[in-house]
């Protein structure tokens, strides 16, 4: 089945394209004020696949942070390291263009901020925090001591952003909320009707008149069926993929520029856990992967 990975992503990448929306949904993220002033540039990997890859938003904060967030229906536990790598192309597109990391003087670097926003059908706790350290082996396993703190870190905060979850949050940016509210709308039609398209359409004719994201649904109302209508369809082949025991196959890669170029698999990051005597729920939670499954291991 020749589906877009990104399709889904895609509506909310498409939401939040410009500078003012991005602005109202860092402020309710971080819960602050940002003055107008205050320049938002954005700076998303849209020109270059870095390793295949193509990250979902980022942008600059005033030229002093930098802020990348990815939207996901599932959390992948390899995203601190997909980060990472984002954050390096960001910075070699951008803090070493012209500038001379090789003198005296220091080059100043943007703060980063990572986030992933999440809104799968899967339970979720309304936040969490995903580590790069998480998925460094241990020095133990080759015969040295357990080292401190590691040399590199990167922190992840992942925010449930499901209608109903996070309220607070949602309530500081109206296309926040609207978004997660026309999500579960799509989310209700759909199991209702058998016909996907007839049942995303209904879905955004009944935004429109309960004023759910009507501004935005009634200029690409068309667009947003068809992203939507694909992205069922995604989530149908990974079912039908997983059901028939093809882990192994989502774990090579199925889902373009998730796991491509990155070695540690779900499973492999599931056992190192393991190995490193994380509770068994904490792992599935964070993995996805059954009980029984990881108890194997």
């Amino acid at each position: 089945m020749g589906v877009n990975t990104k399709y889904k992503d895609s509506v909310f990448s498409f939401l939040f394209s410009d500078p003012d929306t991005l602005r109202e949904l860092y402020c309710a993220l971080e819960n602050v004020e940002l003055p107008d002033s205050v320049p938002v540039t954005i700076n998303t990997l849209r020109d270059v696949l870095y390793m295949d890859m193509v990250n979902d938003i980022s942008f600059e904060i005033g030229g002093r942070l930098v802020v990348l967030i990815e939207h996901q229906s599932t959390v992948n536990p390899n995203m601190a390291l997909r980060l990472l790598m984002y954050v390096a192309r960001l910075y070699e597109k951008t803090v070493g263009d012209g500038k001379n990391i090789y003198g005296t003087r220091p080059v100043p670097v943007p703060r980063p901020e990572f986030f992933v926003l999440y809104n799968g059908a899967a339970p979720q706790p309304p936040e969490k925090t995903l580590k790069l350290s998480d998925a460094f082996g241990s020095v133990a396993d080759i015969g040295l001591p357990e080292k401190g703190a590691p040399a590199l870190e990167l922190e992840v905060r992942v925010l449930n952003i499901n209608e109903g979850v996070n309220t607070e949050m949602a309530g500081r940016s109206k296309t926040l909320s609207g978004y997660s509210a026309f999500v579960a709308r799509a989310r209700e039609f759909g199991k209702g009707f058998g016909d996907k398209a007839e049942a995303m359409k209904k879905a955004v004719q009944y935004c429109l008149d309960h004023d759910i994201l009507k501004e935005f649904l009634e200029k690409h109302a068309a667009e947003v069926t068809n992203m939507l209508v694909t992205e069922w369809n995604w989530d149908d082949a990974l079912a039908v993929r997983y059901e028939e025991g093809m882990e192994k196959g989502f774990d090579q890669g199925i889902k373009k520029g998730v796991e491509k170029g990155i070695e540690q698999t779900t499973t492999e990051f599931a056992r190192k856990m393991k190995a490193r005597n994380r509770p068994i729920e904490e792992i599935a939670e964070d993995t996805g992967l059954s009980p029984e499954v990881i108890e194997k291991l």
